[in-house]
């Protein structure tokens, strides 16, 4: 009874950290402004077939409609109320395909927009996606109802109530955030209404939360809210499960506020992983493959356990948030599949793979002065995700997660789970390999020349199929061969000009 208690214990502590999703489930995607019924239908047709774990989807509340640009995609960041109400869709559509997600063993994570309300000059009236009243100028959002003693005006001492000076946490954290109402967060009053907005999400069957901002956060408030919150739905959950936290903290180093003082609530989002990846894999600073021998803790990251890590992720792909020029997207297709490949292949963190869309790009000095564009729509109604004859998707929708090396790369992390990082080689350039125990090996060739070498794979005897060249279709291989012999070693053949410079093969993909 004693050994049972001490696990129980142990569970407990682990919660947050855990993702809650199905055995042998370890990546999850960001369906960046879709539809919850195309969710639902994604979750069905494409998601659960090929192995992903969940989704992470666009704030569900109530927000601020902006018509100056025209509907940006930050307006669903600046809440009016806690009712489930967007262009995404309403509480029905939003009940239906949580329930039909989970029902394939594939979670919904909410992005939980909670620091603050809309932004201070967001005027008077229902200019709001349910028709909520609100007035910003005298902070009342009666659909809460919050108040102007529910805010942090009179704890901010910058001269507009901004935060100015990031060296300060307390600026950082009690100042507005680009003029968004800092809600007062050590009131247990806004904490019970946050509690009871993420209760709700939580009995329809959510898995957990991003949470929004959390630097601006204080981590005991945080904590504080999170302790009013419920255990997960056990239709679908094992009983005690609790949800899974992961906070959104940019801490590129040299501020007041470090991403260690949230690990007591969840993981926390690693942006340096992105920016350190891109610049390796551009090339750029001197910085080479073979230098991520030691990827992971031993770049200074925050340890394994505590990281939600990405290649690129909904603000910095259009260069906002963190990580600047160096971060990898759609728009860099060949390099951006290499850093999502290693990204799986590499045993550190817990991933989250992109699902963008396209936008208009309009550089000028530098700056995409269209950053702002929201998703492809009709008049403001977000269009339908079309799939196309070939799988990829219609109407401005990119679909990383569809390309065949992406979605491959994330079965790779699911045949190798649990495996060490083995088999490292490298030619002390841009040309590495590495493996996972004896069930998955990638080699990679970013060098401006050819790659063509014998290597250990760990791998057992036998006729493999890359599942980047192609897929393993009824016990054939629609791409290239690789032939492991008895004592482990395979040939690899990459040139610099293919259309992926790297192979992966796992003990799955074996003919």
């Amino acid at each position: 009874m004693k050994f049972f208690l001490l696990l129980s214990a142990i569970g407990l502590c682990w919660a947050q950290y855990y993702p809650n999703t199905k055995p042998g489930r370890t990546a999850i995607v960001h369906l960046f402004e879709w539809r919850w019924v195309d969710i639902a239908k994604e979750c069905e047709r494409y998601l659960s077939p090929k192995g992903f774990g969940g989704v992470q989807v666009s704030p569900p509340n109530e927000n601020i409609v902006v018509n100056n640009p025209p509907r940006p995609w930050w307006e669903r960041y600046q809440p009016i109320s806690y009712k489930i109400c967007t262009r995404s869709g309403n509480e029905n559509e939003f009940r239906d395909m949580v329930t039909r997600c989970n029902n394939v063993g594939v979670r919904i994570y909410v992005d939980a927009v909670i620091n603050h309300m809309c932004g201070a000059g967001g005027g008077a009236g229902t200019s709001s996606t349910c028709g909520s009243y609100y007035n910003a100028n005298n902070r009342d959002f009666p659909a809460v109802p919050y108040s102007g003693w529910d805010f942090n005006d009179g704890k901010c001492t910058t001269s507009n109530g901004e935060i100015q000076n990031y060296n300060n946490a307390n600026e950082v954290r009690n100042c507005k955030l680009t003029g968004l109402l800092d809600l007062a967060l050590e009131k247990d009053y806004v904490r019970t209404k946050i509690a009871d907005y993420l209760n709700n999400l939580i009995s329809i069957g959510v898995a957990g939360f991003r949470l929004d901002a959390a630097k601006h956060m204080w981590p005991g408030d945080i904590k504080a809210i999170l302790n009013k919150l419920n255990n997960l739905n056990t239709k679908w959950f094992d009983a005690g499960s609790k949800p899974f936290i992961f906070q959104e903290v940019i801490d590129l180093g040299g501020e007041a506020i470090s991403s260690s003082e949230y690990f007591g609530n969840g993981r926390v989002t690693e942006f340096k992983f992105g920016a350190k990846l891109g610049t390796v894999i551009r090339k750029w600073n001197g910085e080479k493959m073979a230098y991520l021998k030691n990827w992971g803790e031993g770049w200074g990251f925050v340890p394994s356990d505590r990281a939600l890590v990405f290649v690129d992720n909904h603000d910095n792909q259009r260069g906002h948030g963190a990580g600047g020029a160096s971060i990898l997207t759609f728009w860099d297709a060949r390099l951006y599949k290499v850093a999502v490949g290693f990204m799986l292949a590499h045993p550190y963190g817990f991933t989250r793979v992109m699902s963008s869309y396209r936008w208009d790009r309009n550089f000028q000095n530098g700056k995409d002065v269209n950053d702002w564009i929201g998703p492809p729509n009709n008049n403001g109604a977000i269009k339908e995700v079309t799939i196309n004859a070939d799988t990829t998707c219609g109407n401005g929708w990119v679909c990383e997660h569809r390309w065949r090396q992406i979605r491959n790369m994330v079965a790779f992390r699911n045949v190798v789970d649990g495996q060490p990082f083995t088999n490292w080689w490298d030619n002390g350039s841009n040309q590495v390999a590495f493996g996972r125990g004896n069930r998955g090996f990638i080699v990679f060739n970013n060098d401006d020349w050819s790659l063509s070498t014998s290597l250990q794979t760990g791998l057992p005897a036998g006729t493999y199929c890359d599942i980047i060249s192609g897929d393993k279709v009824n016990g054939n291989c629609t791409g290239i061969k690789i032939y492991v012999g008895n004592d482990g070693r395979a040939q690899f053949s990459i040139s610099n000009s293919a259309e992926d410079p790297f192979i992966a093969i796992h003990v799955e993909s074996k003919l």
